[in-house]
Order: C-alpha cells, then structure tokens, then sequence
C-alpha cells in the first residue's frame, strides 16, 4: 500500500497550498500521536498568571498564534512573560488591578477569546484606557455578548456598529456585580463576566442556559479565587476584591485538535491510532459522546488527573460509522468540533443532523456554510440549515480545489476529508492551521502508510 503524497506549498503571497493526493490502493494511518496543548487553557494561564501575584510556570502551552497575541497583549499591560516554548513558559505577574496604560493598541489577532476575556479585565481598571482591535476576521466578529453585560456593569466601551465590533475603546471604571443570565451557554461570555467581577466589590454570578467549558473556573479556583458553584441552575458565582498568587500550570493535550484524528481513525479503512494526553475536561466531551453515538471505536487509556484537569490516551480504530442526530445541551460542549464531524458524517450510513449550533455562523468563518460548500465540492451531500447541517452519508468523496476561508478548522477538516477522497485534493489557505496546531501537516505526514 503507497503512502498518500502530502506537499505543502507556498504562494507568492504567502499563503500555503496543503496538497494531498491520496494513492488509487488506499492507504491507512498508523501511530501514536502528541497534539498541541490546550488553547483554552493556555490563553487562561497565560491571562491569570499575568494578573496574579507572583511567578507562575506553564509547562505545555500551544504555540498557536492565537496564545501568542494574548502573551503580547498583556506583554504591552504590564506583566513579563518569557519566550514562548512547551518545555517551560514564565509569567511573573503584577497583580489585579495594576494593568499599565499600554502605548499601542491591544491586538488580539484572530482570537475570540483573547479579545473578549481581556474585555472584563480592561473595563474594570478604573482610570485607564485602552483600544483592542484584531485581523480582519476578529473585527467582523460580534462583541455585543460581553460589551452588553459590561455595559450593565458600569463599563464605558466604544467601538464600531453601536459598539458591537472591534476596534474598540474602553474606559476603564470601578464596576458593579451583577447576576448575569446569558442567553446563550458560552465559556467566553461566562469567562469574561468573572474576569470583570475579579476586581468589582462583591459577587458576581453568571447563570447559562447549558454548562459551557469550565476552565476558568477550576484554574481561578487554582490561582485563589474565592468561586461558588451551584451545577443545578449552571451558575457560577466569583466574589471580587481578589488575591490571585502564581501557580505551576501543566496544559494537557487539546481535544479539539485530537478531534481531527479521531475522525480520520475512526474513517479510514485499517487505521489505528492513539493520542496521547488529551484533556478530557467532562466539559469538552461532547466528541467523544458524539463519535459513540455515531459507533466509533474510540476507548480511553491511561486515564489521570493533572494539574486538576482529566487527561487519557485515547486509542481509535477504524469502523462503519453511522448516522445520529447531534443538537441540544450536547452542542455547547463539542461546537469546535462540528467541522470535523461533519467530515465523519459524510462518511456514516444514513443522515445525519446537527442542529442547535447556530453559534457557528459567527466563528473564525460562517462555519456552516463554509463547511457545507467545501465538502459538497468534493461530492459530498450536505445541505444548510438555519441553525446547523444536514449531511447524507456514504457518497464517495473526490479530489477538488477547497478553501479554508482562512480558519484553522474548515482547513484541517477538509484535509481528512481529502485522506478519504479518490485523487488530489488541493486546500487554499492552509497557513491558517497554524493558529491552533502548527504541526498538523508534519503529523499527517506520519501517520499516513
């Protein structure tokens, strides 16, 4: 059996070409796997270790793009943070409320998250000032889900479309606590809101429709924040006037970037893989409950806890997936992974429908329609919904010229789509892996026999 060729090549305006041209015999793929670390951990031990007190020590931070503008934002705030690298990264921190007026614009890049959990810092460092932008994705991005609740907090922002997109400014004032019922479950929403309450007098609780990824609760909890729970009403109360001291940090393994060999293990005939140390934060599992439903053959090893968060290998092997239906309080807990199971999907019996996730329409792209465009390029079946897909299953997939709109993961998805389509597959714009997992190429390389 001949391994696929993979070749990556770049343009005369520096945008990369993933080309893959898989072999008429087949191929499958084979090995063990070390992924990036978490991105939603590192932004948050990056952000808290800069406002604690004290030195904190990280061990695993993806070096994503996306990381590295939250170290170069609070880099500009005020906090030293040392060169970034896996082995060990050192953020000596100035502690709450002691954020320095910064002599350039806050760039957030493409991060959602950077942007939008700065927010509740900036807007409750009374007497200072501060404008945040990003590239040209982030700033077509909504912000109104956080500037409203800070708005209700007291917070002064401006900023474009009646001060729902970046750039914006903030001016930054002593906040009040409020009770916060969001609309929609969002780490983001929900991690902002506690950041703010941090430095407000008294407590401030968010409540959210669904239970939303809860880092920010357990590493505040971590670096000394006093934070109730109450999981019966999925509230979370933080009390300000906070004490954060610098911890050790160890990242574990990103389950959105284990997603992409999920799939690709689980699709493509005579496969098996293990990755290893992947998080499996019971609120980021939404994958692995989609993968069984869907009857993959995924089994978790070496099951543990670091750093406070649960950590496995998983091993997966390849099997006749078949067709589900994926919607309600599971979304929340897999809407990262969507892309890549809509490429499962297209290779499972029968119909599959993702609904309740219209969330994805405002991410790096409109991921619904992205996703179903590109894959229905390579034959695929996938028809638009309101609020998600509907995907037909078992049509054999073809090589085509696709495009990643510059998201990290439309770009990675379509790649293991392409492992599993008959000739060349050509993805534009696929630089953009890099924001989440830089080695994605170097490690499809590996695995493809």
């Amino acid at each position: 059996m001949l391994a696929a060729i993979i070749t990556l090549q770049t343009q005369e305006n520096a945008s990369q070409n993933l080309i893959i041209q898989r072999p008429p015999s087949g191929l499958s793929l084979q090995g063990r796997i070390s992924i990036p670390g978490d991105k939603s951990i590192s932004h948050r031990a990056l952000m808290l270790g800069a406002i604690a007190e004290g030195e904190t020590e990280i061990q695993g931070l993806l070096l994503g793009e996306d990381p590295r503008s939250t170290a170069h934002c609070f880099q500009a705030l005020g906090a030293e943070i040392s060169e970034l690298n896996t082995q060990l990264v050192r953020v000596k921190g100035i502690g709450l409320g002691n954020f320095q007026e910064p002599m350039d614009v806050l760039n957030a890049g493409n991060s959602g998250t950077t942007i939008r959990l700065m927010l509740g810092l900036l807007a409750s460092h009374p007497g200072r000032f501060f404008t945040v932008t990003g590239d040209d994705s982030l700033r077509s991005r909504p912000m109104s889900r956080v500037v409203k609740p800070l708005q209700q907090m007291s917070a002064e922002i401006w900023g474009r479309n009646s001060n729902t997109l970046a750039p914006l400014a903030v001016q930054g004032q002593a906040l009040k606590p409020i009770h916060y019922h969001s609309p929609i479950a969002s780490a983001q929403v929900k991690s902002c809101i506690l950041l703010a309450g941090l430095n407000t007098e008294g407590k401030t609780t968010v409540t959210e429709p669904a239970l939303s990824r809860d880092h920010s609760e357990r590493m505040l909890k971590a670096f000394g924040a006093e934070l109730s729970i109450d999981p019966e009403t999925n509230s979370v109360t933080v009390t300000g006037n906070a004490k954060l001291y610098g911890q050790k940090v160890v990242v574990p393994g990103d389950i959105s970037s284990a997603a992409f060999w999920l799939v690709a293990g689980s699709i493509v005939p005579g496969s098996e893989l293990v990755v290893e140390n992947v998080g499996v934060n019971p609120t980021r599992t939404g994958i692995l409950e989609a993968l069984a439903m869907m009857g993959a053959d995924i089994q978790l090893e070496n099951q543990r806890e670091v750093a406070g968060e649960p950590v496995a290998d998983v091993r997966v092997r390849s099997s006749q997936l078949k067709s589900c239906t994926i919607a309600g309080d599971i979304i929340p807990r897999l809407i990262d992974e969507i892309p890549i199971l809509a490429v499962a999907a297209t290779f499972a019996q029968g119909t599959t429908i993702i609904r309740d996730a219209a969330e994805l329409r405002v991410k790096e792209s409109d991921r619904i329609t992205v996703m179903a465009q590109q894959l229905n390029k390579m034959g695929a079946k996938v028809t638009e919904l309101p609020d998600g897909m509907e995907i037909v299953g078992g049509t054999a997939l073809v090589g085509a010229e696709v495009d990643s709109h510059t998201d990290h993961r439309i770009g990675m998805s379509l790649a293991i789509a392409a492992l599993n389509a008959s000739g060349t597959t050509t993805i534009h714009r696929a630089e953009a892996a890099a924001i989440s997992y830089p080695n994605f190429t170097s490690t499809l390389k590996e695995v493809c026999r």
